[in-house]
């Protein structure tokens, strides 16, 4: 056989494979045995040698391991034997030990659970809620398998996917998932959503499980705002649908010598017990169902048991959709965690590491940081432990003009493009990098110019955008095509003040800067925010040149076609929401950031044409570099054809 014949034989066989196949799991689920009903649970945790799923003679217990129904934690004893009350309304569920594998379903998505609510959800839900589960079973027994030796592994923690159409599922797919794919994730690696899986429409969570299932790992998730029963009228509804799509709203899992505790800090609809905590009196006095950013009591019980139970050596992750407390929104009480203090206190002394989702920013928090308005908030000072808000795979809720791979290039709101937090555990220790999509993991900045005719030309976009949509001019007042080139700079450009700008995407306040212009000295450059208290910082000078300069005018608003499909103009994201007319900025600039650090250019560079290189090294020794070519002149050359020229031709 030739090599060329061999190479059409193994493409052909590979479209011919089933896609579910293409990644191959452990698929089975948790053994239910109906029987007598009563106040307990009883069940074992096994080894399940033929991976069936079902407990046989001579598959042996599991010693050890943790199981909880929500509020009580237990261990199982010698023969892998646990026995748990029964609540009215819980999931029941095995928290993977470390060493141990649970099993998954088509999708990879684990099965570690079962959900007991008799009469099903109160109440009728648009997207089915849960069905009556009946009585308790008599038994729940948890199958396990071993997993691969060795305390190393990698997750890879995606925020904010939030798609709210097939469409955004497909642009989902050829960028986070494309990029993970590639990545080659094996082993005990794993996936964790964290919340605003997708947008309000629950009937899209099995398709993109099913997308998310080609990276070959378990996508273990939690529930967003944008992931609840929006149409529950009691919180014990709010979740159902997830439930029953998913799992459990909170739970906990271990990998190597990490302890992953998840939680559901969407609190919905909220209500008498969330308006005497200033600035969440919306709850009582909204029209509309509103949610309030809090882990329940029961939940708060169920972690404090469930701490006394881990041993203290071991880190602990807790990921959850609301940021504890985040600096985009420093100020405000809705997106930010009220008990955020209660859980620091909890996890007093330990090691201990908080993700998050939510506000498709990424912000990398240092321990001892803070920002004003966190104390007013939530009542948090200096911080404990690292805290990571770890940006949208969606970017800016898929806005922004299209990439060369086809996907929007959407970047978020503090810059940074759409993309994966990367963590790599080893022992209790980790490192963490993020991946913007399609872009590549050696890149993790932007590089840029902040000129007077910058700041200028921001100034007369924001004033704009700060009038009311409904009177304001259609037309923004400058496109991108009225800023002047930022990398040519005159000699007034100089004396006004131009400073170089780094943003630097998971930057945080051990991250070092330091560019060096053609062969002189290196210099630093200085972060714009130090998080020692103060409040975030708005406008020009603030701004990130490089992603304003993308986000200012999306070309996508003014796409028309003859298909007499009303739709097909514009765009659409959100609920539906069109975005049609003249090219406008993104919802969002890059106007204030806590991951942008700056320095200002010496007044006396010579004219010419000059190298700039800059590079940015984070708290773990990783570096990366840009270079950029700018140019120095006494004035400033005309950017377009001069039309002097063509009228100058004699041939025509």
């Amino acid at each position: 056989m030739t090599s060329k014949f061999r190479v059409c034989v193994s493409l052909l066989a590979l479209f011919a494979t089933p896609a579910a196949s293409l990644a191959q799991g452990w698929i089975a689920e948790p053994e239910v045995v109906r029987g007598l009903s009563g106040s307990v649970i009883n069940g074992l945790v096994f080894e399940d040698l033929n991976g069936d799923g079902i407990r046989q003679t001579g598959e042996p217990g599991v010693e050890g391991v943790l199981v909880s129904n929500g509020l009580e934690v237990t261990a199982t004893g010698r023969t892998g034997a646990y026995s748990l009350p029964v609540r009215e309304d819980m999931d029941l569920f095995v928290i993977q030990p470390s060493g141990w594998r649970v099993p998954v379903d088509e999708r990879f998505v684990p099965q570690f659970s079962y959900t007991h609510k008799p009469a099903g959800s109160s109440q009728q839900l648009r997207y089915g809620g849960l069905a009556p589960t009946g009585p308790a079973p008599e038994w729940v027994n948890f199958p396990l398998q071993r997993a691969e030796n060795g305390d190393a592994f990698t997750c890879a923690i995606i925020g904010d996917s939030q798609t709210y159409s097939n469409f955004e599922i497909s642009q989902f797919r050829d960028s986070a998932i494309a990029d993970l794919v590639a990545s080659d994730l094996s082993g005990n690696d794993c996936m964790l959503y964290l919340g605003d899986v997708v947008g309000d429409d629950l009937e899209l969570l099995d398709r993109l499980f099913e997308v998310g299932a080609s990276a070959g790992v378990p996508q273990w998730a939690l529930p967003g705002n944008h992931d609840i029963d929006l149409d529950a009228t009691v919180p014990a509804d709010s979740t159902d649908t997830w439930r029953r799509l998913f799992g459990p709203a909170y739970y906990a899992f271990e990998t190597g010598e990490v302890t992953f505790i998840v939680l559901n800090n969407i609190y919905y609809p909220c209500g008498g017990e969330d308006e005497g905590v200033p600035g969440r009196e919306y709850c009582t006095t909204s029209e509309t169902a509103r949610y309030n950013a809090r882990v329940s009591n029961m939940q708060m019980e169920w972690l404090e048991n469930l701490l006394r139970r881990i041993p203290q050596d071991r880190l602990i992750v807790i990921a959850h959709h609301a940021p504890l407390v985040s600096f985009i929104d420093s100020a405000s009480p809705v997106h930010q965690t009220d008990n955020a203090a209660a859980i620091h206190a909890l996890l007093d002394g330990r090691q201990a590491l908080s993700v998050s989702g939510h506000k498709h920013s990424l912000e990398n928090h240092s321990p001892g940081q803070h920002f004003e308005g966190w104390q007013e908030a939530v009542g948090v000072g200096p911080l404990p432990f690292r805290h990571i808000i770890a940006g949208a795979a969606a970017g800016s809720w898929w806005q922004g003009d299209f990439n060369v791979d086809g996907d929007a290039q959407s970047l978020q709101r503090m810059g940074a493009p759409k993309g994966v937090l990367m963590i790599d555990f080893e022992g209790a220790g980790y490192t963490e990098h993020y991946v913007g999509s399609r872009l590549g993991a050696h890149r993790g900045q932007w590089v840029d110019f902040n000129t007077p005719a910058f700041r200028q030309w921001f100034g007369a976009l924001n004033a704009w955008r700060a009038e009311p949509r409904a009177t304001r001019d259609a037309i923004p007042p400058v496109s991108i095509n009225d800023l002047a080139d930022t990398r040519i700079l005159t000699r007034q450009d100089l004396a006004e003040g131009t400073f170089l700008t780094v943003n630097v995407w998971n930057g945080a306040a051990e991250t070092v800067v330091e560019a060096r212009i053609n062969d002189g000295e290196v210099f630093a450059l200085t972060r714009t925010q130090e998080g020692a208290g103060e409040a975030a910082l708005f406008g020009a000078m603030y701004a990130d040149p490089f992603a304003v300069r993308r986000q200012a005018s999306i070309g996508r608003y003014a796409l028309e076609s003859r298909s007499g499909y009303e739709r097909s103009r514009g765009f659409e994201t959100g609920r539906g929401t069109p975005y049609q007319g003249a090219p406008q900025p993104q919802s969002v600039l890059a106007e204030t950031n806590m991951h942008l650090w700056t320095a200002r250019l010496p007044a006396d560079l010579p004219d010419g044409v000059h190298r700039l290189n800059v590079t940015s090294t984070d708290r773990h020794g990783r570096q990366y570099t840009d270079f950029v070519v700018f140019e120095v002149r006494g004035e400033r050359p005309p950017a377009l054809f001069r039309s002097d020229v063509w009228e100058a031709r004699t041939d025509n």
